[in-house]
């Protein structure tokens, strides 16, 4: 993994629009920090360049061929981010950033969003082998809308590049496998991809457990978690060409899915199962202009069911059907030497078919303005954006300031301001999802957020510190009570305060180590002596990672830690789910260069601490993952 941090403090003002008038020399931007190749420009909606003064980490894939970990895995680790697992392989995994709820982070598949605003998307169905790199922006992100207060994390699928083809296969404990294959070449005057996955475990394991908490030192008995099991298949197909100055880009991807749903440790359920179909289609035109002005034209659809089964949904299986649409365009242009203008407009429409006929349904609609200004010499960035969306009967307005200011020596300057709104999200108020009860009761929440960040980059070394604050009305989170399922309501008001500090080193080819610690504190603000400043449900306090990877490119052995604190699950501070420590370790060797075979050996949990899920129930013990992935590229000439 590497980290990649645009850093910056500065306030906008009218006086900063008026300066662009002096000298009559194009005065440059700031380089984008992040190295691409060639073969995958990032898109319009990539974090990277829709709005480069954000804090973003980029993981790179490429670093973790071979390695037993889905995306969610691999985004855990950045600053900021706290994960909720609900099992294991194959389960679901959402993502909280800064505090925010995991509805309000905003994930897309190459810019388009897998679910609605307000969705939170299940990264356990996102496997690395298709992701090329993945772009984790922590902050609000007006530019994104309503659906990315808390951030925006981008999966950049697998670029089609040339003739070449890759596999990889994964076997591990309670009998999990993971497999993928896939390859590019030139096809219908373009490039084109195509890669099929799946994923199979049986989820089973045993554990001990206190039957007795009121005893000291009684002895604990051994249970097995039942219904835990998964099973997932899916594919990708991604085809690019390039005409006149336009490039066509179309993405199709698909998946099914079957899972156990486990239920609350207090009142487990064995026959409770949950299968989920999705399939996503969009084509992006890419068009620029001899001025340069440029013009993305993105239009998609999703269709996503999801079938329950089980003694907690009734007698019969409980089915909906989910679909999107939308569309979207944007325009930028520099103008006045100085500044970069950038306009959006999207729109699109949700639909639900559900049991008991109501089918609901809502249009939404966007426009967003934006300007870039570079001043002295781009030593100095402004960056100012207004937003508006309106999603069925609710209208919100999205603001934000920002600057980065770049001194000599590698370091930055940023810090940023404004509010982010959203209405309640589509599955929030009408779609049940597993154990996740929606509320059609929920009103919209709003939020006025700030960070400010020093950044030092170095060639060898980098290193960021990160202050943030948030106050909310209306707030949006899920909270249980057992044994009852979670169901989101609103936090009249609630505020939260953080601190991430992270940093990188990399002295020389066969050594690289990162670090980061995040500390979040959060307070319901809520005039009621049971609630009033006690911690928001599922938002730790501390959390630690690290990582290290050592040894020459064909034999590299590593290390990762992930600490974290106490987190409450209800509003009352009534249940608590226990501070953990994971600590993982690998060994990979890659005896061939072309065709490249690496061989990976994984130990997950290695201290096999004893750890819980949203719903109480152990967290996967000790586990070990055997690994081969082999990729092949016409164009290389390494042996």
């Amino acid at each position: 993994m590497r980290w990649f941090v645009v850093a910056s403090v500065a306030v906008w003002s009218a006086s900063a629009l008026a300066a662009d008038v002096s000298d009559g020399g194009v005065i440059p931007l700031p380089p984008v920090v992040v190295p691409l190749g060639a073969a995958d420009v990032p898109n319009a909606s990539s974090p990277t360049q829709r709005d480069p003064s954000a804090t973003t980490t980029v993981i790179e894939t490429k670093s973790r061929v071979a390695e037993a970990k889905d995306a969610a895995e691999l985004i855990a680790a950045s600053p900021g981010a706290v994960l909720q697992d609900q099992g294991g392989a194959g389960q679901r995994k959402t993502l909280s950033l800064r505090g925010a709820s995991p509805n309000a982070v905003l994930v897309l598949l190459d810019g388009v969003p897998i679910n609605g605003p307000g969705n939170a998307v299940d990264l356990s169905r996102l496997p690395v082998a298709m992701l090329e790199r993945l772009e984790v922006m922590r902050g609000a992100g007006s530019r994104y809308g309503p659906g990315a207060m808390g951030g925006v994390v981008n999966l950049v699928t697998k670029a089609p590049d040339g003739q070449r083809a890759f596999a990889d296969v994964s076997q591990g404990s309670f009998w999990t496998t993971t497999a993928s294959l896939g390859g590019s070449t030139q096809v219908l005057g373009g490039e084109g991809l195509a890669l099929v996955h799946g994923l199979r475990s049986d989820g089973n394991f045993t554990y001990r457990w206190d039957d007795k908490p009121a005893l000291d030192g009684n002895d604990w008995p051994s249970a097995v978690r039942q219904n835990n099991q998964a099973l997932l298949g899916g594919g990708l197909l991604r085809w690019r060409r390039t005409i006149g100055n336009s490039r066509v880009d179309v993405v199709g991807e698909g998946l099914y899915e079957t899972r156990g749903l486990a239920g609350p440790v207090q009142n487990p359920s064995a026959d409770a199962s949950q299968s989920t179909g999705r399939g996503t289609l969009s084509t992006r035109v890419t068009t620029a202009f001899d001025d340069g002005a440029e013009l993305q034209l993105l239009g998609f659809g999703r269709v996503d069911s999801t079938l329950l089964r089980g003694s907690p949904f009734g007698t019969g299986p409980y089915g909906q059907l989910e679909s999107s649409f939308g569309a979207e365009a944007v325009y930028s242009r520099k103008a006045f030497t100085r500044h970069r203008f950038t306009g959006l407009l999207s729109g699109g429409g949700d639909f639900l078919r559900e049991p008991s006929g109501k089918n609901p349904s809502w249009g939404r609609f966007s426009a967003m303005l934006g300007d870039e200004v570079s001043l002295f010499d781009g030593r100095l960035m402004l960056d100012g954006t207004a937003r508006v969306d309106v999603a069925g009967p609710f209208v919100v307005f999205s603001p934000k300031i920002s600057g980065t200011v770049f001194l000599p020596a590698g370091f930055e300057l940023r810090a940023s301001g404004g509010q982010a709104s959203r209405p309640p999200g589509f599955q929030e108020l009408y779609v049940m999802q597993g154990t996740l009860l929606p509320n059609p009761d929920l009103k919209p929440e709003r939020g006025l957020l700030a960070d400010v960040s020093a950044a030092w980059r170095h060639e060898k070394v980098t290193a960021q510190v990160t202050g943030f604050y948030g106050l909310y009305e209306n707030l949006i989170a899920y909270e249980y009570y057992p044994p009852v399922l979670a169901k989101p309501y609103n936090f009249a008001a609630a505020q939260t305060a953080g601190l991430e500090v992270e940093g990188a080193f990399s002295p020389a080819s066969w050594l690289e180590a990162q670090a980061s610690y995040t500390y979040l504190a959060t307070q319901n603000l809520k005039d009621d002596p049971r609630y009033y400043l006690k911690a928001l449900p599922y938002r730790p306090r501390h959390r630690v990672t690290g990582r290290v990877v050592a040894g020459p490119d064909w034999l590299k052995a590593r290390a990762e830690v992930l600490l974290q604190s106490e987190q409450f699950t209800n509003r009352t501070e009534a249940v608590a789910l226990p501070a953990r420590a994971f600590v993982n370790v690998g060994i990979a060797a890659t005896p061939w260069k072309n065709p490249r075979v690496t061989m990976a050996f994984d130990v997950k949990n290695l201290l096999d601490v004893h750890s819980q899920d949203l719903d109480g129930y152990p967290l996967p013990p000790r586990a070990a993952f055997l690994s081969l992935a082999v990729a092949w590229d016409a164009g290389r000439k390494e042996q």
